[in-house]
C-alpha cells in the first residue's frame, strides 16, 4: 500500500449494531461523493453487543451490494488508525442532533490531533431518519406487539429487520 492517503476514498466507522435506514442513508449518500467508500464496523471488546461482528458484516455486506464503490471491513482501535489503516484521507461521520454535534466535534479534535493528515467530513441526517437510533429500534423490537416487523420497517432496512426480531424472539 502506498502511504500515500487517497481524498477520493472515505471510511465511514461506526457499531452498525443494529444497522439503521439513518446508516444506509449516509452510506447511499457517501458512495455518491466518494469514489470509494470503506464501511469499518467498529468492535469494541468492552460493550455487549447485539449482534456479533460476524453478523453484522453479513447483513451490512447485502445491504450495501448494489453499491460497487462500498466495501465492508471491521477493526479494533481507534477509528482514526483504522481510516489511515484502508489508504483513505476522510472519515465520514453522520450527525443527526445537536448532542450528536458536540459529541462529533471533540472525537474529531482528538483525531486531528492524532492523525492530521485524516479530515472528517460530516453529513447531516436526512430528516426523515434524525430521530433514529439503536435505542429505539431495540426498544421497539424488545417490547414491540404482533405489528413490530411492520413498524420496524420505519426504522431498519428490509434485511436487518427479521435479524433484529430473531435476537428478541430468543431470548
Amino acid at each position: 500500500m502506498s502511504s500515500e492517503l487517497s481524498a477520493q476514498h472515505a471510511v465511514y466507522v461506526g457499531s452498525f449494531d443494529p444497522v439503521t435506514l439513518g446508516h444506509r442513508d449516509i452510506i447511499r449518500r457517501g458512495a455518491k461523493l466518494f469514489q470509494r467508500l470503506t464501511v469499518g464496523i467498529g468492535i469494541n471488546p468492552d460493550k455487549k453487543p447485539l449482534f456479533s461482528p460476524e453478523e453484522r458484516l453479513k447483513i451490512l455486506r447485502e445491504i450495501v451490494a448494489p453499491l460497487k464503490n462500498v466495501d465492508i471491513g471491521s477493526f479494533e482501535g481507534l477509528a482514526v488508525n483504522y481510516v489511515k489503516q484502508c489508504g483513505a484521507a476522510v472519515m465520514l461521520r453522520g450527525m443527526r442532533t445537536l448532542t450528536d454535534i458536540e459529541a462529533e466535534f471533540t472525537m474529531t479534535l482528538a483525531n486531528r490531533a492524532l492523525e492530521p493528515t485524516i479530515e472528517t467530513v460530516f453529513l447531516m441526517a436526512s430528516e426523515k431518519y434524525s430521530h433514529i437510533s439503536s435505542t429505539l429500534i431495540k426498544q421497539i423490537a424488545e417490547m414491540g406487539a404482533d405489528d413490530t416487523a411492520e413498524q420496524l420497517k420505519e426504522f431498519l432496512p428490509p434485511e436487518m429487520i427479521q435479524p433484529v426480531l430473531a435476537k428478541y424472539r430468543s431470548s
